[in-house]
């Protein structure tokens, strides 16, 4: 290596300095085709004040590549010895020592001695001989050492000295450039939403990246159409047989593999799960030893194994024991329902097929998930359950789905569910906890407003009536009556009602109080009442929880009232960020809430109108026409949208070629004045990107223009895209 002595000392003495020159060009050849670890290096050559270096981690995470690499761009002399079993004894370890050292004569100048593979000394003389040695380094020299455990040395007192430069797994882990460089050395053309995926499944793991690369090379010769790395993969599984699993007991190998059905583990729980004791001592000396298993707390009570580590275990698992993972995913669910961890009862429940414990579970954590903004828990719980058919057979169940899957946007479920309610016997039982069934079938049936207002109004009446007095179902039946009322062109009612529902939200201190609010402030608008307004979204926005008013579709609302608000006070600043955060729960404004996916979409319109935003008016109006396609039944929300549509039309008088664009066009053009490229825009609108090209072509053509950049500065001139 240019510039740099490297001692590679292995074996016995005379052994290793025999074989030191073929190591050295074999290291140098080998490191012409790694990934530099820039940043690591970066942090090294700042080290000199570090009397120490450490580096710590699991096999495969480039310990000895990242220090080779130091050693060839660090102007000082390096001495290597990688320790083996004989070190073990103390007189071998300090002759092969001494020898390192005076390899680097003069010792007069700072020098790095290099102790690698140092978890194999476990000799405390030998140890001893090591702790000796960094307090004996002369000024400027550093002792590096690589273990895939922390090796038992006096660290604790050299890092309150601020002497040691400790470098772990997180650290030695590629990020998405270092893995698309890898990746590139071996000739595979990964896209970088794979990269992604890759990365995380290996959480950086340099030699599964590696793996993987060998993997789809053998697959398909050339460019893979994906680089992946399955459990199951016979590469990784040697890998890890051979370095990683072979060094430990087969006692030690098959708690490991059963374990590979928890997500995370602590002492109880697996003694629980593999009915034994000591795992709480065992997990905690894996941890300690470089196994691929990583602490989760600083106490270490819980730990979880590598994602990869995990997917390897569990397929084996499945070839070796098929009924195992069934039998003792079920004793996880009851350890972690005694434990109250609920949520992960219901995970395990539902991995060992357990129906009736799953269903039992959901019913008491759903509402608790869905107040922690946890839709995509709810989405896996709900999909889980009906596919298991538990909906047909459990009332309750099925009127807390459709509920759920309202509030989180999936129309065809939140009805799939909801019929199965109204097939409830009208004298059902009420379940603990869950409201009569009158009453609820009909909040529910107001709610999805499937028969239109005066229906809606009904059911919101009779729901009023039944449902318990002082409860929060009682406050989300006066705000869905003054919805049905203001539907129905009624306001004066309109806003009794959400009155009403405002006060007893806010004593129950539930987030109806923040929708009626919003709704009571659109009312004050209308009649030109904007200081009122401007009090009741205070109000709203003071009481409103931060995850609901950024996750949840009812938040939307508020978001556009407020941007109405800020543009009547002439804060067009504040007026867009408002907007922006009314954008992120737009999805779940679907027809499963009518009234509310189109209020909203109309109160974005009428801000993006006042902004000249036409674009972003027209691409609302196109939305809420989609909403009345399946709930063509919404009373003034109708005549309102004509309204609006009409004031788009007249401020688009002259903007010749835009008024033909299709809602698909429109969609586009809010993007060709960003600085995505055709196929980002189409990951994004999940299309190809050769339709997204055709698209852009045919706006070009409507506009009369060439390019992408004439086409931006033509919409931008007509008002269509803001500066």
């Amino acid at each position: 290596m240019p510039g740099t002595a490297v001692w590679v000392i292995v074996g016995p003495v005379m052994e290793r300095l025999d074989c030191v020159t073929d190591t050295i060009t074999r290291q140098a050849g080998t490191m012409a085709g790694l990934v530099p670890r820039v940043a690591l290096l970066d942090r090294l050559a700042a080290s000199s004040h570090n009397r120490i270096v450490v580096v710590v981690a699991p096999p495969g995470y480039g310990k000895t590549t990242l220090l080779a690499q130091w050693a060839e761009r660090d102007p000082r002399k390096f001495g290597w010895l990688t320790i083996d079993q004989h070190d073990n004894a103390p007189s071998v370890l300090l002759r092969n020592v001494a020898v390192a050292i005076d390899q680097l004569e003069p010792l007069g100048r700072p020098v790095v001695l290099v102790l690698d593979d140092l978890h194999l000394l476990r000799d405390r003389e030998g140890l001893a001989t090591i702790g000796r040695l960094i307090d004996d380094l002369p000024a400027g020299s550093q002792l590096a050492m690589a273990s895939r455990a922390e090796p038992p040395l006096p660290l604790a007192r050299l890092r309150a000295e601020g002497r040691v430069l400790e470098i772990g797994p997180e650290d030695l882990a590629l990020d998405h450039r270092e893995a698309t460089e890898l990746l590139e050395q071996a000739g595979l053309d990964a896209d970088p939403a794979e990269v992604g995926e890759l990365l995380h499944r290996t959480e950086g793991w340099p030699v599964a990246l590696q793996l993987a690369a060998s993997s789809s090379r053998t697959r398909t010769g050339h460019r893979a159409a994906t680089v992946a790395l399955p459990g199951d993969d016979r590469f990784l599984a040697d890998y890890l047989e051979v370095v990683v699993l072979s060094r430990v007991r087969p006692g030690v190998v098959g708690f490991l593999t059963r374990c590979a059905v928890l997500d995370r583990m602590s002492g109880p729980l697996c003694d629980a799960v593999l009915d034994m004791t000591g795992s709480a001592d065992l997990l905690e000396g894996l941890s300690r030893s470089g196994m691929l298993l990583i602490p989760l707390d600083r106490r270490r009570r819980w730990y979880r194994l590598h994602r990869l580590f995990r997917e390897v275990l569990r397929s084996q698992l499945e070839r070796d024991e098929p009924d195992a993972a069934g039998r003792l995913s079920r004793r996880a669910a009851a350890w972690c329902e005694r434990n109250d961890l609920p949520e992960a009862a219901i995970d395990y429940a539902m991995a060992a097929g357990d129906a009736g414990r799953a269903a039992r579970l959901v019913m008491d954590a759903a509402l608790p998930a869905y107040a922690a903004g946890r839709l995509s828990t709810l989405r896996g719980w709900f999909t889980w359950l009906e596919s298991s058919g538990l909906a047909e057979r459990d009332g309750p169940l099925a009127l807390l789905g459709a509920w759920l899957n309202a509030l989180a946007g999936r129309p065809a479920a939140a009805e799939r569910w909801s019929e199965t309610v109204e097939r409830w016997p009208s004298d059902g039982a009420a379940a603990a906890g869950i409201l009569p069934p009158d009453g609820s079938l009909a909040l529910l049936k107001a709610a999805l407003c499937r028969r239109g207002v005066d229906q809606m109004q009904a059911d919101a009446e009779t729901a009023l009536r039944l449902v318990p007095t002082g409860t929060p179902p009682q406050a989300a039946a006066q705000l869905l009556l003054g919805i049905a009322c203001m539907l129905a062109g009624d306001r004066s009612a309109a806003d009794h009602h959400l009155a009403n529902a405002a006060q007893a939200g806010e004593e129950l201190g539930v987030d109806v109080a923040t929708v009626a609010l919003a709704e009571r402030s659109i009312l004050a608008m209308g009649r030109g009442d904007w200081s009122q307004a401007e009090v009741l979204a205070e109000r709203a926005y003071a009481g409103a929880r931060p995850e609901w008013l950024e996750q949840y579709a009812a938040g939307a609302l508020l978001h556009a009232v407020l941007a109405r608000l800020a543009i009547h006070r002439g804060d067009a600043p504040r007026a867009r960020s408002a907007l922006v955060r009314a954008e992120g729960p737009r999805s779940q404004l679907t027809y499963a809430l009518p009234h509310l996916a189109v209020q909203v979409r109309l109160e974005l319109a009428r801000a993006y109108l006042a902004l000249t935003d036409l674009t972003a008016a027209m691409t609302a109006l196109w939305e809420v026409d989609n909403v009345f396609w399946q709930r063509p039944d919404l009373g003034v929300l109708r005549g309102q949208a004509e309204e609006l549509r009409a004031q788009l039309g007249a401020m688009r008088r002259g903007a010749i070629g835009a008024s033909s664009l299709t809602a698909a066009e429109v969609r586009l053009l809010r993007l060709l004045g960003t600085h995505f490229s055709f196929r980002e825009i189409g990951g994004q609108l999940y299309l190809s990107q050769h339709t997204v090209k055709s698209q852009a072509l045919s706006i070009y053509r409507k506009f009369g223009v060439s390019s992408r950049s004439e086409a931006i500065q033509y919409a931008r001139d007509l008002g269509l895209l803001l500066q």
